[in-house]
């Protein structure tokens, strides 16, 4: 059992809902918050499956307080997920965050736990990840458990209140905060690193994109402090395909998935340039030839929709 509270952020799809529920069986969480965004118009069967979702919440049947916050129109990815995790901080300082998706390892959770109390008041620390793309050779030290990034990584995350009350939906102002000196330093001193993000934080503030995930990086880089994430993957995302909204094609990034032994040894806070250099090319894939791929794709999304 563990007594972390969790946030688990549902929608449209009961059949993964349930898998996540039922891996939280299996550690049987004291307190369960479940946030489940409302149904669309005009979408054939979305409201029958948001119901279900919201049954299988309340079937939970393991001694355990559960919080709802059940959306009755539909917010959207952004919003909705935004409004969510906000929720779970107006009630708790602390906590773990897992969308429908995200089925973590069993020992992800006492690695959250752990690392909530180690760096609770560290203000250097932004997050805690347990989700890796990154494979040992790319690590500068992967017989550590855990390494620090600049990017928090929220497929399986934990952060405190302190850290989400810096996050903001709308970004208009993102060059005032984000000047690029800043910039630049949080990018790696990599331009086409610095254009990725550039061309990302002007794409939310135009609201072109509808989430929320990129303006929590932005967050980070602003207050220039750091992720703790997990040397070895903890989790499994079983979202990919029609029904997500952004993550449509599994490009099979995640490392098998391995326990992480508890407890874990203390590691310095300071960034793993190796880890993170590596994360931009291969996996954001802030590259010249990789900027050049996405701007190909938005221009023909823009085309499509003005069509």
């Amino acid at each position: 059992m563990t007594s972390e509270p969790i946030l688990i952020i549902g929608f449209n799809r009961p059949d993964l809902l349930l898998v996540l529920i039922n891996r939280l069986r299996e550690i049987a969480p004291s307190k369960i918050y479940a946030a489940i965004d409302g149904a669309r118009e005009n979408r054939e069967g979305e409201k029958a499956r948001v119901e279900e979702c919201r049954q299988l919440v309340a079937s939970i049947d393991w001694p355990c307080e559960v919080q709802t916050n059940f959306q009755e129109a539909n917010l959207g990815c952004g919003l909705g997920v935004s409004t969510a995790i906000s929720w779970f901080f107006e009630n708790e300082e602390r906590g773990i965050i897992l969308e429908d998706d995200i089925i973590p390892h069993s020992s992800f959770f006492p690695y959250c736990s752990e690392l909530l109390d180690r760096y609770e008041n560290d203000n250097r620390v932004f997050a805690i990840s347990g989700c890796n793309f990154v494979p040992p050779e790319a690590q500068s030290h992967p017989e550590q458990p855990y390494r620090f990034s600049q990017v928090p990584h929220i497929w399986g995350w934990a952060t405190w209140r302190r850290s989400w009350q810096q996050h903001q939906l709308d970004i208009a102002g993102w060059r005032h905060e984000l000047p690029p000196n800043k910039l630049w330093a949080r990018s790696g001193y990599s331009l086409p690193a610095a254009v990725y993000w550039a061309s990302t934080f002007e794409l939310l503030a135009r609201k072109e994109v509808d989430t929320w995930d990129g303006q929590f990086v932005l967050a980070s880089m602003v207050s220039h402090q750091l992720t703790a994430t997990s040397n070895v993957n903890l989790i499994e995302n079983i979202g990919f395909g029609e029904t997500a909204t952004h993550t449509l094609v599994d490009r099979n990034e995640l490392q098998p998935i391995t326990a992480i032994s508890i407890p874990t040894a203390e590691v310095e806070v300071a960034l793993d340039h190796r880890a993170d250099r590596w994360t931009r090319k291969h996996h954001f894939r802030a590259t010249w030839r990789g900027i050049l791929g996405q701007a190909h794709t938005y221009l023909n999304r823009r085309r499509a929709k003005s069509s």
